[in-house]
């Protein structure tokens, strides 16, 4: 099942069943499962995820979110947890890309691109070298604090993600800090290919709401609509 990432729609961070099914009931088609990760601590074991993927009927599907940079490793993940779509936020190789297409030629790759003070230069050329073997980029934000590189809630420079979706031939999903207070406004400034939200939506405990989703799913169709 080939995903289309134009006005493509991701909320990450999936906790359980039975949130799953919420975001589900709510209209997310694409459900995100970090896993292997080098700062934040996985909530759910792998073999938890792939029982909840098992249970997608199309068009849902789940999305690994890693920081693997093995293409073998990659791939042998990718195919215990039973996902078309693989998202890489470690520093990867030119060849472990190149590698993993090889290996899984159905498999979608989403890369990210880790903004940072003063680091356009950096990013133009990582896009240009890896554009050939990924289907999508991801921009998302560096926390100084934690070191962490996603699930921050922290908006960075939209306009290096602007900047990189005018100087890219692929798809570019806009990450870090959206909410359902800023995510229209974000569409409008950025043009994005897709949108991607973990935190923005969850409430004091950590857990996804309708009361959040829900306004975030209808000002991101709005800010599409109006592209």
């Amino acid at each position: 099942m080939a995903i289309e990432f134009q006005n493509y729609i991701q909320i990450a961070g999936v906790i359980d069943q039975t949130e799953a099914q919420l975001l589900i009931d709510c209209g997310v088609t694409c459900l995100g499962f970090p896993l292997r990760l080098p700062v934040h601590k996985e909530d759910l074991s792998e073999e938890s995820v792939a029982q909840i993927i098992q249970t997608f009927q199309p068009p849902v599907c789940g999305v690994l979110i890693t920081y693997l940079d093995c293409a073998e490793e990659i791939h042998t993940l990718c195919q215990q947890l039973g996902t078309p779509i693989v998202q890489l936020h470690g520093d990867i190789s030119e060849s472990e890309l190149k590698h993993l297409k090889t290996l899984a030629s159905g498999l979608q790759i989403i890369k990210s691109l880790v903004v940072r003070q003063h680091n356009m230069a950096e990013l133009e050329e990582t896009a240009r070298r890896l554009a050939p073997y990924v289907d999508a980029f991801i921009t998302d934000t560096f926390d100084p604090t934690t070191g962490a590189t996603g699930a921050t809630g922290k908006t960075h420079d939209w306009s290096v993600t602007r900047r990189l979706i005018e100087s890219t031939s692929r798809p570019v999903i806009l990450a870090g800090g959206l909410t359902p207070e800023n995510v229209r406004t974000a569409i409008l400034e950025v043009r994005p290919a897709g949108v991607d939200v973990h935190t923005g939506v969850e409430d004091a405990t950590g857990r996804k709401t309708r009361d959040r989703v829900i306004p975030f799913l209808s000002e991101t169709r709005e800010g599409f609509a109006r592209l």
